[in-house]
Formats: C-alpha cells, sequence, structure tokens
C-alpha cells in the first residue's frame, strides 16, 4: 500500500493497526528491579502521552552550537534565543496539520504544545490510546524508593506508516522513572583530630578549590542556576536553612530557593534531593537558584521529558543547569536518544551551561552475545553536554591532592561519535595509557566522557532535619561544579560578556586550563578474569574517569572570564 493510501485512510489506520510500524523497536522493556504490575489500567481511565513531532534543519542547528561555543568563531557567545530556536526547528506545517488531524480523530483532547511546537501533550482514555498505538496495553506499576506509581505498557506500540516522516516517538508508554545510585559510605575510622577534616562540607570545598569568602554572587546582577530533579523525592526550606547555619558562616549565602518549578510534595525530603540544592547554593553562594521538582508529575509521563519541554517553553531560564539523571545507552530507543540530544542541542545553542553527572558505576559492565563491556550512560555520553566525574581525597581526612572516586562513571559512547572538540585529547589518551583495558570492552571511537570532575565522596548532607554524613556520588559532584561556574558567569556578566553557554569547545581548546589534575587511581568495571574490576586509569591530561580534572576558582576564573 503507497503513502497516499496511507494518508487517505489515517482514521481507519487507528482502526486497523494495517500499514504500521514500530518507532521504538529497540526500546528496552523490562521491568526495573523492585518495580511490579498492579494490573491493566481501567479502559476508562485518563492519562497523557507526549508526542515528540519531527524537527526541521536539525543539522542546521548543530552548525549554529559550533558556532556560539568556540571562542575562534566571530559568532562566540552570541545565542540564539527561544524564538530564533523554535523558528528554525519547529516541524513543517505538513507534520502539525497531519498530527493534529490523526490525534483529533482519535479523540484526544487537552492537548498543549511548547514554543517550539515540536512537542504535543494530550490527555486520551486507557481505550482511546490503546486504539491510537495499537500494540500498546497499559498496565499500573508501584516501585522506587518512595513507591511511586506509573502507567506503562509492557508491549511495544505501532503507528501509521504515514506518521513515520512525522512522530519522533511517543512518550509515557515504557521508560520508568530512575532510582538514585547515591550512596552513604561508613564511616572511616581515624585516630586524633588535629589539622583533618570529617566530611566534606561546603568550607572543605572552598579550601580544596580556592575560593575565599568573597567569592559569592553580587547580588545585584541577573545571574541564575538551577538543578532538576526527577526521582520523586524533595528538599525541604528548613533542610536548606539549617544546613546554611551549620555550614555557610563563613560566606554570604541565599538561605531560600528563588522559584521552584513542579510540584514539591509535602512528603520527608530526599538526601539526593537535598545533596543537590544544598551544594549548588554553597558552591555558587548568593546566587538565585531555580529547583525543577519532578516537573509535571502524572502517572503517564516522563518526568526527564517533561524536563526538556519546560526548557522549550520559557524564554528566559537560568545559565546553568546541573542534573543528577541517568540511564544505560543500551536501555534507550534510538530514537529516544537521538531526539533528547537534538533538545540539549537546542539548549546547547540558547547558550544554557548544562552539567550532568557522570554516573556512580565506573565504566560499567554488561553481557553483549556472552562477551563483557563496559556500559555507558546518557545523557552523560551526550556531546552537547558537559559531564562531571568524581574524586576523592589522597588523605581522607585531609585537604590534598585528589584521586579517582572508584565509581565516577565515564567511557566511550555507543552512540555518538567522538565529537571533533574533543579529537585530539582523546586520540592522546588512547595512545599514551599505559592501563587501557582491551579494545572489545569499548568503542574507542564514541564521544568520551567525563569532562571535568570533583569531589564525589564524604559529603555531609541535611535532610528529614538530621545532618547525615558520608554521602558519594557524582550527584555531590555536578552541584559543585555548576556552582562554581555560576561565580564565574557571575563575573562575566558585571563585565559586560555573556555567560559561559556550552562549555566543552572551549574546555578542550584550552586543554583544561585552570583545573587540578587528577592523575592517579581508576575506576570500576566489569568483574572477570580479564579487566579484574578495573576499567580506565586516570593520567595526566584527558582521561575517561575525571575529564581534564577538578576546579582550581582563581585559575579557573582567569581562563574563562575572556573573551
Amino acid at each position: 500500500m503507497g503513502l497516499q493510501a496511507c494518508l487517505l485512510g489515517l482514521f481507519a489506520l487507528i482502526l486497523s493497526g494495517k500499514c504500521s510500524y514500530s518507532p521504538e523497536p529497540d526500546q528496552r522493556r523490562t521491568l526495573p528491579p523492585g518495580w511490579v504490575s498492579l494490573g491493566r489500567a481501567d479502559p476508562e481511565e485518563e492519562l497523557s502521552l507526549t508526542f515528540a513531532l519531527r524537527q526541521q534543519n536539525v543539522e542546521r542547528l548543530s552548525e549554529l552550537v559550533q558556532a556560539v561555543s568556540d571562542p575562534s568563531s566571530p559568532q562566540y557567545g552570541k545565542y540564539l534565543t527561544l524564538e530564533n530556536v523554535a523558528d528554525l526547528v519547529r516541524p513543517s506545517p505538513l507534520t502539525l496539520h497531519t498530527v493534529q488531524k490523526w490525534l483529533l480523530a482519535a479523540g484526544a483532547r487537552k492537548c498543549h504544545s511548547v514554543i517550539t511546537q515540536d512537542f504535543l501533550t494530550c490527555w486520551l482514555s486507557i481505550r482511546q490510546a490503546e486504539l491510537l498505538l495499537p500494540g500498546a496495553e497499559f498496565h499500573h506499576y508501584v516501585g522506587g524508593p518512595t513507591e511511586t506509581h506509573v502507567v506503562r505498557s509492557p508491549h511495544p506500540y505501532q503507528l501509521p506508516q504515514a506518521l513515520a516522516p512525522h512522530v519522533d516517538f511517543v512518550g509515557g508508554l515504557h521508560r520508568f522513572p530512575p532510582t538514585s545510585s547515591l550512596r552513604q559510605s561508613p564511616e572511616p575510622q581515624v585516630t586524633g583530630t588535629v589539622g583533618l577534616h570529617l566530611g566534606v562540607t561546603p568550607s572543605v570545598i572552598r579550601k580544596r578549590y580556592n575560593l575565599t569568602s568573597q567569592d559569592v554572587g553580587s547580588g545585584t546582577s541577573n545571574n541564575s542556576q538551577a538543578c532538576a530533579q526527577f526521582l520523586e523525592q524533595y528538599f525541604h526550606d528548613s533542610d536548606l536553612a539549617q544546613f546554611m547555619r551549620l555550614f555557610g558562616g563563613n560566606f554570604a549565602h541565599q538561605a531560600s530557593v528563588a522559584r521552584v518549578v513542579g510540584q514539591q510534595g509535602r512528603g520527608r525530603a530526599g538526601i539526593e534531593a537535598s545533596l543537590d540544592v544544598q551544594y549548588l547554593m554553597s558552591a555558587g553562594a548568593n546566587i538565585s537558584t531555580w529547583v525543577y521538582s519532578s516537573p509535571g508529575r502524572h502517572e503517564g509521563q516522563e518526568p526527564f521529558l517533561q524536563w526538556l519541554m519546560l526548557l522549550s517553553n520559557e524564554s528566559a531560564l537560568p545559565h546553568v543547569h546541573t542534573v543528577s539523571y541517568g540511564d544505560d545507552e543500551d536501555s534507550l530507543s534510538s530514537a529516544y536518544i537521538q531526539r533528547v540530544n537534538t533538545e540539549l542541542m537546542k539548549a546547547a545553542a540558547r547558550g544554557l551551561t548544562l552539567l550532568f553527572a557522570s554516573g556512580d558505576s565506573g565504566a560499567g559492565c554488561w553481557s553483549v552475545s556472552g562477551r563483557h563491556q563496559f556500559r555507558p550512560t546518557f545523557p552523560a555520553s551526550s556531546p552537547y553536554v558537559t559531564t562531571v566525574g568524581g574524586t576523592s581525597f589522597q588523605e581522607p581526612f585531609l585537604i590534598t591532592n585528589e584521586i579517582v572516586d572508584y565509581i565516577s562513571g565515564g567511557g566511550f559512547s555507543n552512540v555518538f561519535p567522538r565529537p571533533s572538540y574533543q579529537e585530539e585529547a582523546v586520540t592522546k589518551f588512547l595512545s599514551s595509557s599505559p592501563h587501557l583495558p582491551p579494545s572489545s570492552y569499548f568503542n574507542a571511537s564514541g564521544r568520551a566522557y567525563p569532562d571535568v570532575a570533583a569531589l564525589s565522596d564524604g559529603y555531609w548532607v541535611v535532610s528529614n532535619r538530621v545532618p547525615i554524613p558520608w554521602v558519594s556520588g557524582t550527584s555531590a559532584s555536578t552541584p559543585v561544579f555548576g556552582g562554581i561556574l555560576s561565580l564565574i558567569n557571575e563575573h562575566r556578566i558585571l563585565s559586560g560578556r555573556p555567560p559561559l553557554g556550552f562549555l566543552n569547545p572551549r574546555l578542550y581548546q584550552q586543554h583544561g586550563a585552570g583545573l587540578f589534575d587528577v592523575t592517579r587511581g581508576c575506576h570500576e568495571s566489569c568483574l572477570d578474569e580479564e579487566v579484574e574490576g578495573q576499567g580506565f586509569c586516570s593520567g595526566p591530561g584527558w582521561d575517561p574517569v575525571t575529564g581534564w580534572g577538578t576546579p582550581n576558582f582563581p585559575a579557573l576564573l582567569k581562563t574563562l572570564l575572556n573573551p
């Protein structure tokens, strides 16, 4: 049957399922650990689905990102507005008309778009959704540490073939909310405490990274920063206030969040949510801070996707965003990964600095056709974000040099090729590292990460009014690095320069100037006879464990202040 016949019979196709295709055949649909099915959803129950519409001019968008992010380009720092991005990527009139007609015929209602018009979120009954998406079968599930309820389909869905040029994927069917990989280490044993610290606090971070009490926001600029949380966790203002009373006495700071986007639950505070806010606001001290808190949560929605849509629907956003979220690359469909990557590209074109945690499983490990391979994570592996790894102090109780935190996520993407900005650094690492794992374990030609690092081991956090020690993970290093970049943005804005924007092209051109190089330690990987649990090892210059290294604030400010 030809394309014309498909177009003529859209409504019939909804019912018949003929002339159809699967947009996400490679999406993993196995139930994550800790989740259980509660059975089929009621056919009359309503759910919300998100339709990712095919964008235009994505190649041109990629070129513009390079132009505005490369210090050697005359376009450097001349970021696009949201309206500019919308004009570029907006779906074609044919796409908009075809998809809207299809949804209308299926009985979809209360459909909402975004400024860029490339997402459409609609409400349907379960019965309508299963007719619209043949193969889908919606069930209720519950799981995760907070007993989250979601509606998902354990079976793949189909779309009419006529929609193949118009829809990338449908969100809200397969992917489950993420779970935290933060860990609380046992308290190390120590004898005598002269000159020692007993865990990482803001004063430890400020001392290690050479921040003085004057290195805070001025309170007079329009500078702002944000963290995003998708774990159905919440922070409490009272915890933030207590944290600042305990640990913020020697620097000016803000004791409350400027804006919460999304739903702030009234339940117990989560350690990860508390950590993100407390360390973004103590590293990026006295800078206006937003929190995206499980935005747009509904049983049928994917919180990370909702956050991306919020970015496409607001003209004025914080300059720096830190995100502690990730999934195994292999668990996500190609359609989803490529589209999310384009969303990250849109943010880079607008001059937003997106920092993602590199993950807490070292190089990772999974079995492919009976052979072990390392397991990269996404969005850490996206070429359009700055990915943050983790370190520990060489002497656990002294503010000394840093070594690799063995959990620090890092490696090489199996999806994205190596971007040009890191060609020199990665080639040098691969040709000079004395401890390279066997080539069968990783894709040497893929986008390599992380790009930078910070301390990720042994943090103090206040959660539910209780100070909690020894919290560890790259969820800690990411807001710290983000806060430090916000301080640099403060200087840039006050001197009439644009914010840093997408940092990687500049970071790699400057060969990590302004960062402490971390040269000792390896991260974990597959426990087998060949690699014996060891992944990549750090060394001089860039490496896929700690990137270019950790921030030395005065030197990094000098490096990134001009132009």
